[in-house]
């Protein structure tokens, strides 16, 4: 294991939580609900960029957005490790999931929803 691993980081965020009594605030609702608020000042960043304006941030824009992103994690990763579920198995699983819902050679170029698509 390294010392950046998800299951590192999760335990140094449990411990963070514990050492301030913060347990019981960090239920998965709760959780859930801040990493909605965070995901929404990720958003805010990004909002009246063209796309090319949004690949190429500026330094200090660019740091704001990676603690935004940070926050994301410190709160996906506590939700996780607060109903037991290991983030990388699951990414994993879904990452199979898609491979079966979008076929490369079928959806290559084409960003529709899956149940956009024509049957087979």
């Amino acid at each position: 294991m390294t010392e950046d691993s998800l299951q590192q980081l999760s335990q140094r965020l449990k411990a963070f939580a514990v050492a301030r009594d913060w347990e019981q605030f960090h239920s998965p609702k709760n959780l859930a609900m801040a990493l909605i608020a965070e995901c929404a000042e990720l958003v805010e960043h990004f909002q009246w960029l063209t796309g090319e304006q949004s690949r190429n941030l500026p330094p200090e824009k660019r740091e704001a957005v990676a603690l935004e992103m940070a926050d994301i994690l410190i709160y996906l990763v506590r939700c996780a490790e607060r109903l037991d579920i290991d983030l990388i198995d699951a990414a994993n699983r879904k990452i199979a999931i898609n491979e079966s819902r979008y076929p490369a050679e079928r959806v290559r170029g084409d960003a529709r929803r899956a149940d956009e698509y024509d049957p087979l």
